[in-house]
């Protein structure tokens, strides 16, 4: 288990690295937007973006492993 919890963290920095290196301006112009949000709108598209993440992983291993 720890093997996969170790790839699936260094996936995200790769892809939020990519992100920052391709889009840095269009970041921070999201980041301003972010702080302007209300507690609880990110409070549930976090959740949100949490099952969503679980569903998938779910998916993937129930048809290829």
């Amino acid at each position: 288990m720890m093997p996969e919890l170790l790839t699936a963290l260094g996936l995200v920095l790769v892809i939020e690295g990519l992100l920052y290196a391709l889009v840095p301006a269009h970041l921070k112009a999201m980041m301003q937007v972010l702080q302007k949000l209300p507690d609880d709108q990110l409070r549930i598209a976090g959740v949100a973006a949490m099952a969503l993440g679980v569903t998938a992983v779910w998916a993937v291993r129930a048809v290829f492993f």
